[in-house]
């Protein structure tokens, strides 16, 4: 069975910073390419940066480069987010998602956690 349990999330003020983590189980970790997505209330989930299995590269939106860096240990299948100098509008759900078709990643990837709370006090 394939688990993403996220964590890390919480409450920080204005250019703070937090580390989400996403624990796997249950698949090949290094075969599939693995993000992190967000969603902000009443707005649609966005990717927000993701390791591409195809070729190992990084994916970054645009409004969270140069703050946010995605990172794994496959020891661990653990894949993190440092998010550094945060914005209230970094503010959402971020969920964890793993895909093993397509070697990057998509709206609609395969497996999903069940998201963790990033809350940016202004």
């Amino acid at each position: 069975e394939v688990q993403l349990v996220e964590s890390g999330g919480g409450l920080v003020q204005t250019g703070g910073s937090l580390r989400l983590s996403c624990a796997a189980s249950g698949f090949t970790f290094d075969d599939y390419s693995i993000g992190w997505f967000r969603q902000a209330p009443g707005k649609e989930r966005e990717g927000v940066s993701c390791i591409n299995s195809a070729d190992k590269s990084l994916y970054y939106t645009h409004s969270v480069k140069g703050r946010f860096t995605i990172s794994s240990d496959n020891a661990k299948n653990t894949v993190y987010l440092q998010m550094d100098n945060l914005q209230p509008e970094d503010t959402a759900v971020y969920y964890c998602a793993a895909d093993g078709d397509y070697g990057v990643c998509h709206s609609g990837m395969d497996y999903w956690g069940k998201g963790t709370q990033v809350t940016v006090s202004s």
